[in-house]
């Protein structure tokens, strides 16, 4: 699976409205899922609400991967009633940059469970300028949980 890039930048430094550069394969993908404004889900509560600040940025979007993978775990813990590892990003895609300074939403739910595993998908808002109402859709996942033993052994799901 090919990931695609992203950057988190201050807004200074990357214009809003024009995603980080990206290699020439990434960016066609890149222009054709940037979405336009949209509003916060409101039928659900974020699992994981956070403002990223000048030490989350990086090149690859290894900040908001890391931000996913805690938001989906919250669900999948809840399901499992008990510890559940990563064993699968099925699938990851980012939509739009994330800024410095933006209140990021994650909002995450069991979308299937099997024996042991727990699938889960995420979804991520961006609100920028904070207090303002722009909001935007910044990336969305699915991935694989597996509910672990005191042993770090696959269990059944209660």
């Amino acid at each position: 699976m090919n990931a695609i890039p992203i950057t988190i930048e201050t807004v200074a430094a990357v214009p809003a409205a024009m995603p980080t550069p990206t290699p020439a394969a990434a960016t066609d993908v890149v222009n054709d899922v940037v979405s336009d404004t949209v509003t916060l889900p409101l039928d659900r509560q974020p699992t994981i609400r956070i403002i990223p600040m000048p030490a989350d940025t990086n090149a690859n979007g290894g900040w908001v991967m890391a931000q996913v993978d805690l938001a989906g775990s919250v669900p999948a813990s809840e399901r499992a009633m008990g510890r559940v590892v990563t064993v699968a990003v099925n699938s990851f895609l980012f939509k739009q940059p994330v800024f410095v300074g933006d209140l990021v939403s994650f909002y995450a739910q069991v979308i299937k469970t099997g024996r042991t595993s727990i699938t889960v998908e995420v979804e991520v808002y961006a609100q920028r300028h904070r207090f303002g109402s722009e909001v935007v859709k910044v990336t969305e996942a699915v991935l694989t949980y597996v509910a672990i033993d005191e042993n770090h052994k696959p269990r059944p799901l209660v």
